[in-house]
């Protein structure tokens, strides 16, 4: 018998000072049975960096054709592809193909991956690309509760979630383009 994936409840109240968006919004995400607690936070803060009315998760782990997250406009062309983790430089120039615009949130250990899969691809134009830092996006995942409540604040380029166990830090590095 197959696994199921974990449905985890998430209200995200979002400040974010730097676009003026202002919004409170309740939705359910499905954590696929392969995926880790970071991945699934690193996807909702992917979801409040690039909050969108039309922003919707994809698929992602369980179909490679589908993003992390991603906008589409009426018509079904991709707007906005946004992957998190660590893709493979082939990864990141299909996606941009496939889309006006792709963002990536790295996480984990980014170092080597940047020298193997960044430095290649930074003639991709539409391509922008964030690290996360590993220490706090582990601080912010760990125990990560079937119900989420997170208060979200973006000032100056720098990232404050509050939740039940106080305020996080959330501190990013932008390797390529920008937000």
């Amino acid at each position: 018998m197959a696994l199921q994936a974990t449905p985890y409840k998430v209200e995200l109240n979002l400040t974010d000072l730097d676009r003026g968006v202002y919004e409170n919004t309740r939705f359910t995400v499905a954590r696929h049975p392969s995926e880790t607690e970071e991945r699934l936070a690193a996807r909702l803060i992917a979801h409040a960096l690039w909050s969108d009315e039309q922003l919707a998760f994809g698929r992602g782990l369980s179909d490679v054709d589908e993003p992390a997250l991603w906008i589409r406009s009426l018509d079904g062309r991709v707007l906005h592809w946004i992957e998190v983790g660590q893709p493979d430089a082939d990864r990141l120039v299909w996606c941009s193909r496939r889309a006006e615009r792709v963002s990536l949130l790295a996480y984990g250990n980014t170092r080597v991956w940047q020298s193997k899969v960044l430095d290649s691809v930074r003639a991709v134009k539409n391509l922008s690309v964030a690290a996360l830092d590993q220490d706090a996006l582990s601080a912010l995942s760990d125990g990560l509760p079937r119900s989420v409540q997170w208060s979200v604040m973006i000032s100056d380029g720098s990232l404050f979630v509050t939740d039940e166990r106080g305020q996080h830090e959330i501190p990013l590095q932008w390797l390529k383009g920008e937000r």
